[in-house]
């Protein structure tokens, strides 16, 4: 029975023109699965294939997507509030626009993905409750212009990350990378371009931002202990009232 159920699962799996594994289903698969989940048992897609799939706009809303792969889908709009993501692989996913509340991408692969305008918090401000956890996820080269503001970002991965400021594009005021009151204990910016990036009362001992751009970063009351800025571009960079014992690689008068 095992064999069978096996073979099944297997002929599932659709070979694209390049031999790469595709997706298990379609969008209209998945959207039979959430409308069918049976009220208070969250539709389950853990460790199923929906690689490249267009998935905007869906609701996934308390969704179990546990090691699911979803590299290359198009998850713009989606509501992934409180969903479980734990694992997933979303390499070169497009989630601009996704709705994140109480999201939790725990150990899931985010690089080169499209994190921009995501919405956060039901208001202005990101609540506690809200807070969303990237804890040792992996955000390397990914395109980011959002608020993580109190998220739990621990160890994550965010070397090369792309969220440098547009000045180009600023026409309703500053649209930055917002990292304030994350906690962001042991990640990784090495070579991340984050200018003007907000990172007040952040949580960043130990934090490796070596070969970073930080030009006009906002550092004001964060805890920088330990943290490492050998080869950072550091112009502009306010540090005021910010814990700095053990800081490697600044200036000695760093910022403002």
């Amino acid at each position: 029975m095992r064999l069978l159920s096996r073979a099944v699962w297997m002929t599932c799996l659709i070979l694209s023109g390049s031999g790469v594994l595709a997706a298990e289903l379609t969008r209209a698969d998945v959207l039979a699965a959430l409308s069918s989940a049976p009220a208070g048992q969250p539709a389950n897609f853990s460790g199923r294939s929906l690689i490249g799939l267009d998935l905007h706009d869906l609701d996934f809303t308390n969704a179990d997507l546990s090691g699911a792969d979803l590299s290359d889908a198009d998850l713009r709009g989606a509501k992934l509030v409180a969903a479980k993501l734990v694992g997933a692989k979303l390499s070169r996913a497009k989630l601009n626009l996704a709705w994140i509340m109480r999201a939790d991408f725990s150990r899931a692969d985010l690089s080169n993905a499209d994190l921009e305008t995501l919405v956060v918090s039901a208001g202005m401000e990101t609540k506690p409750e809200e807070a969303v956890s990237f804890v040792g996820a992996n955000l390397s080269g990914a395109k980011v212009m959002a608020r993580f503001s109190l998220d739990d970002m621990r160890g994550a991965n965010l070397s090369h990350l792309r969220a440098s400021v547009d000045m180009r594009n600023q026409s309703m005021g500053l649209i930055r990378a917002d990292f304030s009151r994350a906690d962001l204990v042991d990640a990784n910016f090495e070579g991340a371009s984050l200018e003007r990036a907000n990172f007040e009362f952040a949580k960043l001992s130990s934090v490796n931002f070596s070969g970073a751009d930080l030009t006009n970063v906002d550092f004001a009351g964060a805890d920088l202990t330990d943290a490492n800025f050998a080869g950072a571009k550091t112009i502009g960079a306010s540090f005021i009232d910010a814990t700095l014992n053990g800081a490697k690689g600044l200036p000695m008068t760093p910022g403002r």
